[in-house]
């Protein structure tokens, strides 16, 4: 009988890892025109020290929170993608624009994200899940 080796799974938790989620993070950021403020807000609300080390993008090994808050961000850009794939700055428009539809209430789902809480980042995920179908 032959023993087929597991195939590791990919180290999401890696200093490699980390470094590549921030530079995603740093990139959508610049393409969402989003304040430092704000940048950290969506990052947990993390302190001016931690975020001037993450901007020069170091191997760092991110806490669950962070990743899990950038996983997010990472379902929401590809929605976001998809839905607008004719026009993508569309899209980066769309974070800006307020929104009628619950969970928004009139506000834009950038405004909605900024409460800073993970469950919002996963309602607007959610949200653009349901709108592509």
């Amino acid at each position: 009988m032959q023993t087929h080796a597991a195939v590791p799974a990919a180290d999401t938790g890696s200093p490699a890892a980390g470094r590549v989620a921030l530079k995603f993070f740093f990139n959508l950021m610049e393409r969402w025109g989003c304040t430092p403020e704000q940048q950290r807000t969506l990052l947990g609300s993390i302190g001016n020290t931690t975020y001037y080390s993450y901007r020069k993008l170091p191997e760092v090994r991110l806490p669950r929170d962070t990743l899990e808050r950038i996983s997010y961000l990472m379902g929401i850009h590809k929605a976001l993608r998809i839905i607008f794939s004719t026009n993508p700055e569309r899209g980066d428009e769309w974070v800006h624009k307020a929104n009628s539809a619950a969970p928004f209430n009139g506000r834009s789902a950038l405004d909605y994200m900024l409460a800073g809480r993970v469950i919002d980042l996963a309602d607007v995920r959610r949200y653009l899940d349901g709108v592509r179908g």
